[in-house]
């Protein structure tokens, strides 16, 4: 029997208990790693790891839009449009399809950007200091600003990367659940119609079942046909886009024409272009006539207050256009000290406007006017002096410089008709405020007893008199409401132009040939004659230029005049006899 060594057994017992040790303690390092928070570890980890017992990196769901979009942040150039394709052929909800089309998009504009620490992918804007602040692209809040550009990476981009992104981009909204986004993804594609485009244009077509979607989409793939070498598909086509007023039509169409074409072709194509040209010269018709009747709608609101106190008064006031001025500098104010509530802004300037002019003109009139009564010269040459003290009490407090006024969300942007003609929201808004005055003025008139009394004023000054009716009174109440309506037309005007001392004389000479054209003291004179004086400067402008335009207005109207002195609505009266 052969003896033990007590040195190899003590190493061999010291071995077994080492290994016990080391297997208990592994047993309890991998359950505590189990229950415990790993988030330590994890930014040491490859988002895209090859092992696939590692968990993904920054999302819990595996698959899904982010962990996908993901992939970007490590693919190379040429493995950017699959990995597109696999965002998009995952967007299976309306959810997924918006994430998908931010992260598109962002790579589009170029402002997809990945941290250098964990690979997390952001969007990131440039500020005015050269830094960058990185937003979620999820819901576009805000995680951190002024980031150097050392701390985050591009996803990079070619011309030919960018182009399947425009694809891929048309390709998510055309399947959108919204017509109007749909749409918009054909006349964005309709800008370049390649064959990729239309074979997109084509596998849409055939799905579509919205009316509107289609006719647009017709339209869209007959413009892609146009470059077809079939002659038959260009024939078509044009046949199709005849009276079509896209833009990408018009050109088209000219670069056709510019080409070696068959005859038939040739022929055809100039029908088309003139329908076009035609459908155009319908529609700028129909802008200047809204145009016009915008100008008109200004004139009306200035010509209003002039008709009203030279009906009544028979004062010529020069300084009209300076209470304007007040009005439009009160918006300007009102806007000042209401920073945080420019929607609500404008509703207070009305008021506010329409008092302070009136004010003024209230003061004028008891200052200056009514010491020269019956002075139809004097009165003129105070009025033009008090103008000239009005605009440099304005220069002196405001400075010299145009003032401008943030016009509200809800009359900014324009009316889309069609796509050669939109109406702007504001000139609109201006248009049916102008009428409301007007109609208002003229209930005012007629059922209250301040109208009853300027109308007996107006009509036989000393019978009214004679009735008791206070007269000065009158004059004062009159001219201030003349004044008022001025300030309103400068809170209108604040919405199409700035604000500035010598705002109110580019429309003082015309609102004076509206008066006299429609009838000293007829506010339907005056209504008739704002829109008839808008309308023709806006249709003789193009032709002849804006102060040519007004000069023969001006010869049209004298020529008027001499053949009815009184205007359209001459007043009536005793005092209108005389």
């Amino acid at each position: 029997m052969s003896t033990t060594n007590p040195h190899k057994l003590r190493n061999a017992v010291l071995f077994l208990v080492g290994a016990i040790l080391l297997m208990f303690m592994a047993e309890v390092f991998s359950a505590d790693s189990a229950s415990s928070d790993t988030s330590v570890i994890k930014p040491l980890l490859a988002p895209n790891s090859s092992d696939p017992s590692q968990p993904d990196t920054f999302n819990s769901i595996d698959g899904s839009i982010d962990s996908i979009a993901q992939k970007l942040a490590s693919a190379k150039l040429k493995k950017i449009p699959s990995v597109v394709d696999e965002l998009i052929n995952n967007a299976t909800t309306k959810e997924q399809e918006n994430l998908a089309l931010a992260y598109i998009t962002a790579l589009l504009e170029g402002e997809l950007y990945s941290r250098r620490s964990n690979s997390q992918l952001v969007l990131a804007k440039v500020t005015q200091e050269k830094s960058f602040d990185l937003y979620n692209i999820k819901d576009t809040q805000l995680i951190e600003s002024d980031v150097n550009k050392k701390s985050i990476k591009k996803i990079r981009s070619s011309n030919k990367v960018r182009k399947f992104l425009r694809t891929s981009i048309a390709k998510i909204q055309l399947s959108s659940a919204d017509v109007n986004q749909r749409i918009k993804s054909v006349t964005n594609l309709m800008s370049n119609v390649d064959a990729q485009a239309l074979m997109l244009l084509e596998e849409a077509r055939l799905k579509e079942t919205n009316i509107k979607v289609k006719n647009k989409l017709d339209d869209a793939i007959a413009l892609g046909n146009l470059a077809s070498n079939n002659e038959l598909d260009v024939i078509t086509a044009l046949e199709h886009l005849e009276g079509n007023l896209e833009p990408q039509v018009r050109n088209a169409i000219t670069k056709l024409l510019n080409q070696d074409t068959p005859k038939s072709i040739e022929s055809l194509a100039i029908k088309t272009f003139d329908s076009i040209e035609k459908k155009v010269k319908f529609n700028g018709y129909i802008e200047r006539i809204f145009f016009g009747l915008s100008l008109g709608s200004i004139l009306l609101l200035v010509a209003a207050g002039l008709a009203i106190t030279f009906g009544v008064m028979g004062v010529i006031n020069m300084a009209h256009g300076e209470l304007i001025m007040i009005g439009a500098y009160t918006t300007y104010v009102v806007q000042l000290l209401m920073p945080n509530y420019i929607e609500y802004s404008l509703l207070v300037a009305l008021p506010a406007a329409f008092i302070v002019s009136g004010l003024f003109g209230i003061g004028i009139e008891r200052g200056v006017i009514q010491f020269l009564k019956g002075r139809p010269l004097e009165t003129l040459l105070a009025t033009f002096g008090i103008s000239l003290v009005l605009q440099q009490l304005v220069r002196t407090i405001f400075s010299p410089l145009n003032r401008q006024v943030v016009s509200p969300e809800f009359m900014s942007g324009a009316l889309q008709i069609n796509p050669v003609l939109s109406l702007t929201y504001n000139r609109i808004y201006i248009l049916v405020f102008a009428l409301v005055v007007f109609f208002l003025l003229q209930l005012l008139m007629r059922k209250t007893s301040l109208g009853l009394n300027v109308r007996a004023v107006s009509q036989n000054r000393n019978m009214a008199r004679a009735m008791g009716i206070r007269s000065e009174w009158v004059d004062a109440m009159t001219f201030g409401l003349g004044s008022g309506i001025a300030g309103l037309a400068g809170v209108a005007l604040t919405q199409i132009t700035n604000v500035g001392p010598n705002l109110g004389q580019s429309y003082i000479i015309d609102s004076f040939m509206v008066v006299v054209f429609g009838g000293v003291g007829n506010l339907w004179g005056t209504l008739v004659g704002a829109f008839t004086v808008g309308a023709l400067n806006k249709f003789l402008e193009p032709v002849t230029g804006t102060v040519l335009a007004t000069i023969i207005v001006l010869v049209l109207i004298i020529l008027f005049i001499q053949r009815r002195p009184r205007g359209l609505f001459p007043q009536k009266g005793r005092a209108a006899d005389s």
